[in-house]
């Protein structure tokens, strides 16, 4: 007890010394193993035997092109053997490229369920860190681990973040964006023939890619996945309606007509946005109700009850937007009017819903010149009516002024010809901007007029339009500010009754085409319009 007692004072010091040195080798170790783990592959793997997370093509509605081109692969993953003995070599990539939401990395998921393989994703933003060499080591240990696995397929996601034009970066030499592009090109140039991996990538900016990810034998196969078709959102739509009770009165082939240029994540986001209205409001289904005031969130964004009008900008905003739908119902060639409102949504006071009646994959010199005057029709009628112009025509301007300057410098629609003008200038060393833009400044001059004389053109139709049926703009705004939002049955109504006849070329056009009518006669009756 005597030498306990000498050493009692020095007892609890060394005891606390002894836990803080346990700790601290303790987070040394883990430091240590987090370094060597800092440069291995973040790739998710899914298991061919996981049914949860397993994906088919029965899963994925639309894409039949795509879907055809990708079977092959599939094929070479089942069979490689038949592939092999004719001397065929299986391709090393496939390189899925199309607008966001379009299905490009569930198609990649179905490759991999369908041929019962382990599935690697990763994105492409994933492999890059401030570490200088870190993306090449991930990319070493990830094609190590998908050989280990093989046969399967390794999935980067937005490959464009990695895999753009070398030589462009602001730091000058091969940075480490470089460095991770040209380690992929090195493992995929380094496969064996019956390697049984296949490296898939998807990208919504093809123009941005470095040539050497696309030539023979890294990425030479490609494949374009569209904005789905009416009947491919149809389809669409029956999938994500699949697990969502709906009320008898859905409509979705409807449905798909209301929504062109919806990708395939819009129409999921649509039916989600649905489910929430109904759950909102206390019902057990989904109705057709749901569905259609969800389209119109999904493209303007929500309503914004608490942005309430004054009476006068009620008023001015009822004439905008009257304007906007007088004009498109008199011109031929723009889209019907859907929906006139006044509600706030988005940024915006009030709106008018124009769509196409049917799918359209290009667009005329008529199209646009109408879309113009179209766009110009709230400006004019605030100016000609209330003699004074408000904020709300500040979009409808840069709208037009875009797409004036497309039809001048991108599609040769103007006096200056059949000329492409756009992205002509050369581009700088370290991919800065150049001031050059690739034509004279005598050039850039008429540019600016063509554009403002397609401008004005469209100005002077709007105001010719306006002013001839000034009574049924007059009727139809003060309707609308009364009830603050028509529909198309209701403005359709509003104009026969104020006797404005609906200018509607394409619903002509396939009326003939149902009558079977020659096309050269009709193309060359609308080339006298």
């Amino acid at each position: 007890m005597y030498w306990f007692g000498q050493f009692a004072p020095f007892l609890f010091p060394l005891i606390l010394l002894g836990v803080i040195i346990w700790f601290f080798t303790r987070s040394v170790k883990g430091a240590g193993m987090q370094a060597l783990n800092f440069g291995s592959s973040k790739a998710r793997m899914i298991d061919p035997n996981d049914t949860a997370q397993k994906v088919t093509f029965k899963d994925v509605a639309g894409a039949k092109e795509a879907k055809q081109e990708l079977e092959e692969i599939v094929d070479f993953l089942k069979n490689p053997k038949k592939f092999l003995d004719i001397g065929a070599e299986i391709p090393k990539g496939v390189m899925m490229m199309g607008a966001p939401g379009t299905g490009k990395t569930l198609l990649a998921r179905a490759v991999a369920g369908e041929a019962g393989v382990p599935f690697f994703s990763i994105s492409g933003s994933e492999f890059v860190e401030m570490f200088v060499g870190v993306g090449a080591s991930r990319v070493r240990d990830l094609f190590q681990m998908a050989k280990k696995a093989a046969p399967s397929i390794i999935f980067v996601d937005e490959i464009d973040a990695v895999g753009r034009v070398r030589g462009t970066g602001m730091g000058g030499g091969n940075d480490e964006r470089e460095q991770t592009l040209n380690q992929i090109l090195v493992e995929m140039d380094g496969f064996e023939p019956n390697a049984k991996v296949i490296v898939m990538a998807a990208t919504n900016r093809p123009d941005v890619l470095d040539p050497a990810l696309l030539r023979p034998g890294r990425f030479d196969r490609r494949v374009t996945i569209d904005l789905p078709d009416r009947k491919d959102r149809e389809e669409i739509l029956k999938v994500h309606a699949r697990k969502k009770p709906l009320q008898d009165d859905v409509n979705l082939e409807l449905v798909a007509m209301r929504t062109p240029g919806f990708s395939g994540a819009d129409l999921a986001s649509l039916m989600n946005e649905a489910a929430i209205l109904a759950a909102r409001e206390l019902r057990k289904k989904v109705g057709q109700f749901d569905i259609i005031r969800s389209i119109e969130k999904v493209m303007l964004g929500p309503e914004r009850k608490s942005h309430v009008l004054s009476a006068r900008e009620r008023l001015i905003t009822a004439y905008h937007e009257v304007g906007h739908a007088l004009v498109a119902s008199v011109l031929p060639y723009a889209d019907p009017v859907q929906k006139i409102s006044v509600i706030s949504r988005g940024r915006a006071a009030g709106y008018t819903l124009k769509l196409p009646d049917e799918d359209r994959r290009m667009h005329t010199r008529k199209e646009f010149l109408d879309d113009i005057a179209m766009t110009l029709g709230g400006y004019v009628t605030e100016e000609m009516v209330f003699g004074d112009l408000s904020t709300g025509p500040s979009n409808d301007l840069q709208v037009v002024a875009n797409l004036a300057r497309d039809m001048v410098t991108k599609y040769g629609m103007s006096a200056l010809g059949p000329v492409a003008l756009e992205g002509t200038g050369g581009r700088m060393i370290g991919g800065g901007v150049s001031e050059d833009r690739g034509y004279s400044p005598q050039i850039a001059k008429a540019i600016d007029d063509e554009v403002a004389k397609l401008i004005e053109d469209g100005k002077n139709r709007a105001k010719e339009i306006l002013t001839k049926y000034r009574p049924a703009l007059d009727a139809i705004s003060k309707r609308l500010a009364e009830v603050e939002t028509l529909e198309r049955d209701e403005y359709e109504a509003l104009l026969k009754h104020e006797g404005v006849e609906i200018q509607d070329a394409f619903k002509k056009q396939r009326e003939e085409d149902a009558k079977g009518a020659d096309p050269t006669k009709l193309i060359e009756e609308r080339m006298t319009i």
